[in-house]
Formats: structure tokens, sequence, C-alpha cells
């Protein structure tokens, strides 16, 4: 063991040859004529000796180093080197029994390629190097690999695995004395002893500070929102909104946080002044942002849920008024009978009326019962009057704790809040004549007129604070208004590329997605588009009798596609392969593709901790299965034996989205490597939909859904490639539209799948998502429901647009403004630009954009565009039929990834019991690694099948095998006793890795 690190077996295995990828083959292993030349026999070198030499030459630059054990390189590499100098690859079995010929020639190679020995001065560089890297990251293996990686760029040959541990774990020591020397000056007695309070408990509250600031809200309530006050005014006496932390590497401080609140209360009093300190300020640095984020998060919600059951109330007030209103309605078509009836004379009408056909009775009766006029809103507001004293519990703390900025379209808004800020610290209850009313919708002003003009003071402020307080909540949402010291409400501005720095990133950004940076280009590449996608459609509907034509009134028809006739050969052959496959317990499995890729190692702990028992990926896998099912850690430790203690220890410490991420990374760059996952698609189409998950218990993030739930639910939207691999797992508000999170996981895409074309249904559709897809250089298609009512637009008039297209014409109802387009062109490059470098998260940004007014001049141009982008995609979406199966066809692989998934989370009815956001996302993502990990197997085992018959002789198609979906689960069992046991798994394989088929086959 070498200082905890690394275990022997690690470290032997940092001294061999690893497995080689077809890349680095292909990179590493070529020789040049300079080459061949070097390593050529005029040397007098015999076979053995050339082909021993070549092989050092190509590995120095691949590893670094050249292992002891040359004649061990991969097979494939020395046939590919002794076929490139006309050698049988068998001598490399006699090369290097003498030392001293491995060394010297080490050494020419070394010398031939400018290499040197890693002496004083470049071990020296090295520390310096990890101990900057040290600074951002403290995982052993991490900074292992990165000094691996800067002593290959610095031509310097890798010492010894044990003495590059040693240096890395020195830099890890130096780096947490560097961490507590630049945090001196914020540690002052004082504030010691305040952190040290934050580790003991407080009879106040009944449980430590510390756990108190970690335990999160479940519900939207004046209570919950008064608690996470509480926790600001405590951060801020605390002065943890001051705190300037930036001396620290941002991955340093995301490191310490992390650390802090994972580890108890106990864990941080035994540690050292030089670690709990820094942890803690932090800690505390990073909560009051979030508490911040969370208050504003809670008013929203808060707010938006009375708003929302006053518009039940209005409804059911408005049900009621047509009920009352019947018979006056009877009466007046009564009246109307009479009144319109040509052949009864003027002078009789009145007798009529109030005679025998209606009589007197029936018409006081009528006139005691009218219903007063209805407000311009139907009575909304007038029903969220009824909550004032509800939201009074919490909105006046709210507005005093927390600072409100925001630009000229916010000003009067802000006088507003100032002023409601002033008449709450006063207790005035009368709102001054010349307070602010600019902000007030139209809909909403009859009711302040009404009041004023009656001098009702108590309702006039009841509707002029509710006014505000709704107003506040938009604008918020739109970015018009932003909260300084915020994450999430922070202004929008500030995450874009300032002008100042975007030109040096505007011509790297439009080579990337092949993009004009001039307007004019850029316009006139879109209208010679739209008019080639109007000549496509123009020539469906010219005729007249496909799918897509036009009936007598000139509307546009659709007919729904049939559906795909998949061919019976297809279906035949699933069921064959299917039978031939092994059945495994979702256990063997996982254990099986670790054997293969390595993904369990992706799961680090998350205070560094580099040593790992023999017994982890036992627990790990017993972990994943118990979020993956849904059977939790108590069940899942019954079903497996495994103490519920060492089970939930794993999981806080190794099981977060992080790593997550980057097992499920692995699992995807396994599975496009398999020959049988190209036939499935060319892995640049992907298409994202939320699956909704019924929750029980109280949670932010549930919503009560009728139409999905019998009582509250969630949602995890989820984005998965044309090859059926999930790349990204997102959990968002039942409620919420899908469409602001569509583009996160596209570029967030660390799994690197290259998507360049984008589906999804009509919830993912926004003219924002059109105009940021094409901006981003992408293809946004998706299947949008009644797609013959959109807008489409027009780039020039009607009668020239009309008299180039007769058909297609006439549906481009509303002109384009393109002159708002060309006047921010830059803006909306640079906007693209911010999402493209990783500025602004995509989620945040489209989310309001899509709710700006059109004041917001460059969201009203990002729409336009979005608009036309809309319109080149509807017209040649509805002139290509097969352009929309493929889509369809798309759509349809999400679903079965969906019912796959619900297959997986069967126990307690697939409903989530988490109640807190990360707990939520952690169990999504198990969720979706388990899902990959079961179509990666599957996959793999359809691929050996073909392969057999293949073999026997069965000629089987590509298109046929293009029908065949992974996404099943036939083979795979996920019930009964779960036992963990991964060398009995192993033993299980055959000499190829795999489990036996089990049909007579050729491949063991």
């Amino acid at each position: 063991m070498a200082d905890g690190a690394f275990s022997d077996e690690e470290l032997e295995g940092l001294r061999r040859f690893p497995e080689i990828g077809r890349e680095e083959l292909y990179r590493f292993f070529r020789l040049s004529p300079a080459d061949m030349a070097f390593v050529d026999p005029g040397r007098g070198r015999g076979p053995a000796d050339r082909l021993g030499l070549a092989v050092a030459l190509c590995t120095l630059p691949w590893l670094g180093f050249v292992p002891d054990e040359v004649a061990a390189a991969p097979p494939v590499a020395v046939a590919r080197l002794a076929e490139q100098l006309g050698v049988d690859p068998e001598v490399m079995r006699s090369y290097g029994r003498r030392a001293k010929t491995r060394t010297e020639h080490l050494r020419l190679a070394a010398q031939y390629l400018g290499w040197r020995q890693a002496d004083r001065l470049g071990l020296k560089e090295l520390d310096e190097f990890l101990l900057a890297r040290a600074m951002e990251h403290d995982s052993p293996s991490l900074l292992f690999r990165l000094a691996c990686e800067y002593l290959i760029s610095a031509k310097v040959i890798r010492p010894g695995p044990v003495t590059v541990v040693k240096r890395v774990a020195h830099a890890r020591e130096l780096a947490r004395q560097e961490t507590f020397d630049r945090l001196a000056g914020e540690l002052t007695d004082e504030r010691r002893t305040v952190l040290d309070g934050l580790l003991e408990v407080d009879a106040a509250i009944g449980i430590t500070r510390l756990r108190w600031l970690s335990t999160g809200p479940v519900e939207a309530s004046p209570a919950a929102v008064r608690t996470e006050l509480a926790k600001l005014a405590f951060l801020r006496n605390m002065d943890a909104h001051t705190l300037d932390l930036s001396v620290l590497p941002a991955e340093r401080r995301r490191f310490l946080a992390t650390v802090g609140r994972r580890l108890t209360a106990q864990a941080l009093q035994r540690r050292d002044p030089q670690r709990r300190y820094p942890i803690l300020l932090t800690l505390v640095a990073h909560s009051v942002t979030e508490v911040l984020d969370e208050v504003v998060a809670l008013f929203d919600q808060a707010v938006s849920a009375r708003e929302s059951k006053a518009g039940h109330r209005m409804r059911e007030a408005l049900a009621e008024r047509a009920k009352s209103g019947e018979d006056r309605q009877g009466l007046l078509d009564a009246i109307l009978a009479i009144a319109a009836d040509p052949t009864i004379p003027d002078e009789q009408v009145g007798g009529l009326i109030r005679g025998e056909r209606i009589g007197w009775e029936r018409l006081r009766t009528a006139q005691a019962t009218v219903l007063p006029p209805l407000p311009r809103d139907h009575g909304r507001l007038a029903a969220l009057e009824a909550s004032y004293g509800y939201l009074r519990q919490f909105t006046p703390q709210a507005l005093d704790a927390v600072s409100f900025a925001g630009g000229t379209a916010a000003t009067e808004l802000l006088e507003a809040l100032g002023l409601l800020r002033e008449l709450n610290a006063t207790g005035a209850r009368k709102v001054p004549t010349d307070a602010p009313v600019g902000f007030v919708p139209t809909r909403w002003r009859g009711y302040l007129d009404t009041a004023a003009s009656a001098g009702h003071t108590s309702s006039y402020r009841h509707y002029w604070e509710l006014c505000v307080l709704l107003a506040l909540r938009d604008g918020l949402r739109s970015g018009d208004v932003w909260v300084p010291g915020s994450r999430r409400y922070a202004d929008p501005a500030a995450s874009l590329l300032s002008p100042g720095a975007w030109p040096d990133h505007r011509g790297e950004f439009c080579r990337l997605v092949g993009k004009p940076a001039d307007a004019a280009t850029g316009l006139v590449l879109l209208e010679n588009e739209l008019r080639t996608a109007l000549g496509e459609l123009e020539a469906t509907l010219t005729e007249g009798d496909g799918p897509v034509r036009l009936d007598d009134d000139g509307e546009l028809v659709i007919s729904p596609l049939p559906a795909e006739d998949i061919p019976a050969e297809a279906v035949a052959l699933k069921t064959e392969l299917t039978e031939m496959l092994p059945f495994a317990p979702i256990v063997s499995l996982l254990v099986e593709l670790d054997r293969r890729t390595g993904f369990l190692d992706c799961f680090t702990h998350a205070g560094g901790k580099q040593t790992r028992t023999p017994e982890l990926k036992r627990n790990l896998i017993a972990v994943l299965i118990g979020h993956s099912t849904n059977l939790g850690l108590t069940r899942m430790a019954d079903a497996c034996g495994i103490s519920y203690d060492i089970l939930a220890w794993t999981d806080e410490w190794y099981v977060r989205e992080e790593t997550l991420r980057a097992a499920n990374q692995a699992l995807i760059a396994y599975h496009q490597r398999l020959p049988l996952t190209a036939v499935f698609g060319t892995g640049t189409l992907s298409s994202s939909d939320g699956q909704r998950f019924p929750t029980r218990g109280k949670s932010t993030t549930a919503r009560a859904m009728n139409r999905y739930f019998a009582h509250q639910g969630l949602s995890t939207y989820t984005a998965v490639t044309d090859q059926h691999a999930t790349y990204g797992t997102k959990v968002i508000v039942a409620t919420k539209r899908e469409a602001h999170y569509v583009l996160d996981e596209i570029l967030g895409n660390a799994a690197e799948v290259p998507i360049s074309e984008h589906a999804t249904d009509t919830h993912g559709v926004t003219l924002v998502n059109f105009g940021l897809f094409d901006l981003l250089g992408l293809q946004l298609s998706p299947r949008i429901r009644d797609l013959g009512k959109i807008t489409l637009y027009r780039t020039g008039s009607k009668p020239d647009v009309e008299a180039a297209f007769p058909h297609a014409g006439p549906l481009l109802t509303r002109r384009a403004n393109l002159e708002l387009i060309a006047e921010h062109w830059d803006d909306l490059l640079r906007l693209a630009g911010s999402l493209k470098f990783g500025h602004a998260t995509a989620s945040l940004l489209v989310g309001k954009l899509s709710a700006s007014g059109r004041q917001n001049a460059l969201a009203a141009a990002l729409k336009e565009y979005g608009a036309l982008r809309r319109t080149v995609y509807a017209a040649r979406y509805l002139s290509d039929p097969g352009y929309r199966r493929r889509i369809a066809r798309q759509l349809n692989k999400g679903e079965s990834l969906h019912a796959l998934k619900r297959d997986l989370l069967y126990a307690h009815e697939g409903t989530i019991r988490a109640r807190h956001l990360e707990a939520q996302t952690e169990q999504a993502w198990c969720l979706t690694l388990v899902t990959n990990a079961v179509v990666t197997w599957t996959t793999e085992y359809y691929g050996l099948a073909v392969e057999s018959l293949r073999r026997s002789g069965r000629r089987i198609d590509d298109e046929v095998l293009a029908h065949i979906s992974p996404a099943h689960s036939e083979n795979i069992n996920f019930f009964g006793a779960i036992e963990v046991d991964i060398e009995g798994e192993l033993a299980q394989l055959g000499p190829t890795g795999h489990r036996p088929l089990r049909a007579a086959d050729t491949l063991f």
C-alpha cells in the first residue's frame, strides 16, 4: 500500500500494460518512414529486437513510460507493428530476456523522441503542477492521472507509480495547508468560535445548526418560508453573505462544501482545525446562496399555489353563475323570439312580452336576480383576495429579507416594492394616492379603480398588494427582476458573455456552429432555406390528394401517418434472439458489465478517500439495485444480507449525481463500441420526454395532477439517442414546462454523444427553443400536436408570397420582423455562444426568455427568429412523410425505455419516497444507469446471437435488425433474493467473458 491511496494490486496494475482501445491503437502504433529507419535491420538488430524496440518507441508516447514486461504488450498492438516491420509477431515472446537490452532500447527510444528522465528539476515542476491541480481536485486517482498526462506533455518518462503516488499525497497535504493559509484572514477567533458552535446541539431547535442548515423544506407553506428566512438571518448574522472565498478555485470550494454536507457534526469535530474550519467556512458561504434561492423559490411556489386555487374557485363560481343564469337565458330566448318575429306588429311586442307570452312575474323575477358584470379577469383576483391573510403570513418577512433589482422595465414595480416594504414596516394600511400602478396589467386595473372610486381603502390595499406580489413573481420568472447574491435568480445578463469579451469568442463560435457573424448574410441564408422549404410544401399541396392537403376552404388537413409496418421477419427474429439470450439476475448483469467497462470504478469517495475495500463494489451494486428497483436501502439490506448501515454509508459517500453521470458515461461509451449499436442508429439523433412518477409524502417538487396521479407526483425528463442510450436525466416539477429543459442535457452532454438533431413532443416546443437550437448549430425536430393550427411566418409581403406559392403562401399569415432580428443578430449569437461555452444554464435562460414580454427586445428578436425557424421546419416536416416517420420512430424509442424503467421501478408500486430534490435526482440517475446497463447487456448478447446465426449460414439483414429494440427485460430477473457474490458471478462466465447462449453456437 502506497500512502493508503492505492492497493498493492492497483499499483501493480499501474506498472503493466493496460487494455488498448481502437483509437489509441491507430494513433500511437503507427510507424513513420523515419521510425522505420530508426529500427532498420541495417543496425544489426534481429526481428525480436526490432519489434521490441518498435513497441517501446510507440508505448512511450502512449503511456509515458514503458513497462518492464515489454513482451506483455497488447497482442493487437504487437501484431500491427509486426505487420509494418514485416516480421512474425511470435518473435516478441523471446524479446528482452536481458534487462540491459530493455533498458538500452528505452534509452534509445527516449533519445530519438526527445524525452528525458524524471530528474530533480522535472520532479520539482511536477510538484508545482500537482499543487495547482490539488487546489482544484482532491481525488488521488484523478491527480495521478493528471500527473501522468502532465509528464507526457512535458516528455518526461514517468517514474514508478509509488513515486508518483507519494508526490500526489504530498501535493494534497500542501493543498490543505495552502487552503487554510489563504482563508486565514477570514478565520478570526470570533468566527472560529461561531463555526464551532455549528457543531453543538442548539437547545432552541433540538439539533445542531449544521444539520438544521442542511435540512431542506418539503413544502411551500408559510411555516417553511419562515424557517428558511430564519436560516438566512442566522447565516447573515455570521456575515456569511460577505465572505469572499475567491482566493480558492471554484472546484476547491465545491469539494469542501460537498464534504461538509456529508460529514456529521461529530466527524467534523474530530478533524484537525486546518481541515475543519475551511470546510465549515465554505459550507456556510455556499449555504447562504442556497438558502436565499430557496426563500425566493418558496415565495414563488406559495404565491402560485394560492393563485392556482383562486383559479379553481373562479371556475367554480363561473359554473354556478352559468347555472343560475339559465332562467335568464331562457327569458332572453323568449323575448328574442317575439322581437325578431316580423309577423308581429311593433305595437304588440310590448304587450306580448309583459302579457300572455311571458308575463310580469317572470320579468320581475329575472330583474330581481340580476348578476353584477364580471371584471376582465372573470374574478380571478377577487378569488385570490380570499387568500390575502394566508399570504400575509410570510410575504412581509420575505420582502424585508430579500433585495430585488431590475432593468428599466421593472422600474415602477421596484418602486412599488419599496413602498410596500415601508407600509409593512410602519403598519400603515392606506396606500398613498400616488402609489405606482403602471406595472398592474389591464385586466386587474378595474379592481383598483372600483375600490378607489368607492373609497374602500382596505380593498384597494389588498388588490394593490396582490398585484405587486404577482408582478414580482412574474418578474423573477422572466428575469426582468433579479436578486443580488442569488444563483437561480441572478441578473440574466450576468451569465452571458460580456459585450467586451464576446469579440474574442465570436469567430470561434461562428465556426463551430456554422453561422455567419454578419446579420445580412444570416438572413439571406434563412430566406433561402424558407423559400426552398415552401417550394417542397407547395409541390406536396399541389398534388391535392396526399396525407397533407388543403380542404375546400383552404384549411390545412394533416392526416395521421398509418402505424409503422414492422416486418414480420423482424418480429420473428426478435423472438428467436430473445430465446437464445441467457437468463440473468440483475446482479449478474451489473457484475458482468463492470468487468468489461469498469463503470463501478467511477464511484469515488466524496471526501477524496482513495482506498477501496474488496467489498465496495458489492455494496455499490446493492445500493444501485435498491434505488433503481425502489426497494430502498432498508428492504435491500434484508434482501442481500448487507447491513443497512454499510449500504447507507456507501450511498452517502459514493453515490451522487457526479459519480452516477461518470458511470453512465462509461456504459454509453462501451455501448457505442458494440457492433450492433450502429445498426440501431447513427447516434446523432436524440429525443427527450418526461416520465411521471407518483410520490409519497410532502416534497417541493411534487404536484397534484389528476390526469396522472391519485395524489401528487413528479417528472423525470430524460434524453435518449437513436441507439437506445439514455444520456441525460433531470428531475423537474410535473407542472413545469418541459421545453425549458430540452437543451440542458444536450449542452451538458459529458458522454460526448455527437447529437446534431433532437426530437420532442409538443411539450418540448417553444419559439425560443427553435431559435436557440438553430443558433447552436442543431436541428430541433418536434412532433407538434395540431401543427396545422400554428402561426406560420413569411419574410415578404402577402401578395408576393401568395403569387410565388399559390397553395402554401396563404398559410403564412404573419410577417416576421426581420429588422428586429438584424438589429439584435450579434446579441443573439452572443446569447447562444454563452450557452455553447457553458457560461449560462440553458433551463434558467430559456425559462426567462420564454417568460419575457415584448418589452424585452432581445427576447422578442429571438422569438421572431424562432418563428421563422419553426416555419421552415413545419414546411419540411409536412412535405416529407419519411421525415415524419423518422421522428415518430425516435420518440417511440424513448417510450420503450420508459416502459423498461417502469418494469425496473417495481417496488412500492413505483412510488418515489425521497422527499428532497438531491435524493430524488440520485434515484433517477440510479434508474437511468441500471436501464442503460440492461440495454447495453441486451445489445451485446443480441449481437452475439446474431453473430452465431450468421456463422451458421443464416442471412440476417441490418435493415431487419434496426427494428429490434434492446429496451426489454424478458431475460432479466429483478425480483427475489438478491445475493451479491462478485467472484461467484464472474466464475459463471465462459472463456470469452460472456454467458453461453441458450442455443447451440460456435462462440464457446
